[in-house]
This record gives C-alpha cells, sequence and structure tokens, in this order.
C-alpha cells in the first residue's frame, strides 16, 4: 500500500496516478509492494530527521528509511519540497520532474541501488530517468 503524508502546505495532485507509477516501479524491478510511506516536508523538519537519525546536520532533498523484507518492498520517504523546488530551479527542470525523481531515488535504493561511487551513481541516474518516463505512460 502506498500512503501520502503531508507536513506542511503541498499536495500531489491525482494521488492515484502517483501510486500506480510507484507500484509499477517497484514491480519493474521485480519486487513486491509492501508499504510505503512517503512524507512529504519542509527543510526544517527533513533537518531534524537527518540529524536525530542519521547524525548528519546538512540539507538534503530525501530520506529514505528502508524495512524491505525479501522482495517486498517496505519504507518511509521524506522528502523536502523546498529542497525539490531549488533542485528543479539549479539544474533548469520542471518541478514536476524534480519530484518524480526524488520519489524514484528512495523506491531505487529499497530495490537495492545505491549511489556512493561515480558508477553507482551513474546507474542511478540511468534509473531515474528510466522511472520518470514510465509515469508518463499510462498504467
Amino acid at each position: 500500500m502506498v500512503s501520502f503524508n503531508y507536513e506542511l502546505d503541498f499536495s500531489l495532485t491525482n494521488e492515484e496516478k502517483y501510486e500506480q507509477w510507484i507500484e509499477a516501479i517497484i514491480t519493474s524491478e521485480n519486487f513486491l509492494v509492501g508499504d510505503i510511506n512517503y512524507i512529504f516536508c519542509t527543510d526544517e523538519y527533513l533537518h531534524e530527521i537527518n540529524v536525530k537519525y542519521l547524525d548528519h546536520d546538512t540539507l538534503t532533498d530525501v530520506i529514505s528509511f528502508d524495512y524491505t523484507d525479501n522482495q517486498l518492498v517496505s519504507g518511509d520517504i521524506f522528502i523536502s519540497i523546498e529542497r525539490v523546488q531549488e533542485n528543479a530551479t539549479e539544474f533548469s527542470v520542471p518541478f514536476e520532474t524534480e519530484i518524480l525523481r526524488v520519489m524514484a531515488h528512495g523506491l531505487l535504493h529499497y530495490c537495492g541501488y545505491k549511489d556512493k561511487g561515480e558508477q553507482e551513481e551513474a546507474l542511478m541516474r540511468k534509473k531515474e530517468e528510466e522511472k520518470i518516463k514510465m509515469f508518463h505512460v499510462e498504467q
């Protein structure tokens, strides 16, 4: 089950389309859909989580807590809408594209993709692009 939670004045339009897309991402990687929670929040909210749970005193766009069990993908994905807006401006992409990238990014970690080294990061970017394109395909 996919759920969307909002800790600020923001909401996705057509949550059902996002839910279908998220489920399609998971199944396209040969995993099963468990409980996926997206929490959209502010920089401040996400910074507190970053400090408290990860001991990182930095701003970030996404933090994911992975509860995946074997093939059953589950987890909490926190996304700072302020970071996504800033990223979209910095990279000259529409906000809608950047939010999809960040939403897919968290799921891809659950599916085993990393982004620590150059090769891992290149593969992660390729996968993000692949999954963003899936959003625009009727499910």
